[in-house]
C-alpha cells in the first residue's frame, strides 16, 4: 500500500522548521503540538541523538505534494485510520457496504411486491 495518501512526508506548509513533526503529525493523526513536545523531549533522554534523526528524516523525506493539502478533513481522519489499521478499515467499508446492499433489497422487495405489474416485468426479463 503505497499510495501518496499513505506516505509519510514533511509537511512544509504547516512545520516550523523542516516539517518533519507536522508530517509525522499528519500521518499519525495526533496533534503536531505532542510531536514536537515528544522529540523536544526525547532530545536529553536520547543524549541528543534526536537531532541527527531529525535532520536526517528533514533531508530524506520528500514534502507533501501541494495536491494533498485541500483535502476534507473527514477525508485525512479516513487516510490516517487507513495508514494505522488497513484491516480494521476494510472491515468496517465491508460492513457499510452489506448494511447499503441489506437495505437496498428491502427498497427493491417492497417495491417489487407491493407492485405486482412491475414484479411480472422483472420475471419477463429474467
Amino acid at each position: 500500500m503505497n499510495t501518496p495518501r499513505t506516505t509519510l512526508y514533511r509537511d512544509k506548509h504547516n512545520g516550523k522548521l523542516m516539517g518533519v513533526c507536522a508530517g509525522i503529525a499528519d500521518y499519525t493523526g495526533v496533534n503536531a503540538l505532542w510531536i514536537r513536545l515528544a522529540a523536544i523531549a526525547m532530545i536529553p533522554m536520547s543524549s541528543g541523538l534526536i537531532l541527527p534523526i531529525y535532520l536526517i528524516m528533514g533531508f530524506l523525506l520528500n514534502k507533501k505534494p501541494e495536491h494533498l493539502y485541500s483535502v476534507d478533513p473527514q477525508e485525512t481522519k479516513y487516510w490516517q485510520r487507513v495508514r494505522q489499521n488497513p484491516k480494521r478499515t476494510a472491515r468496517e467499508i465491508r460492513a457499510q457496504m452489506k448494511d447499503v446492499d441489506r437495505r437496498l433489497a428491502a427498497v427493491e422487495s417492497f417495491y417489487v411486491n407491493s407492485n405486482p405489474s412491475l414484479n411480472r416485468e422483472i420475471e419477463k426479463l429474467r
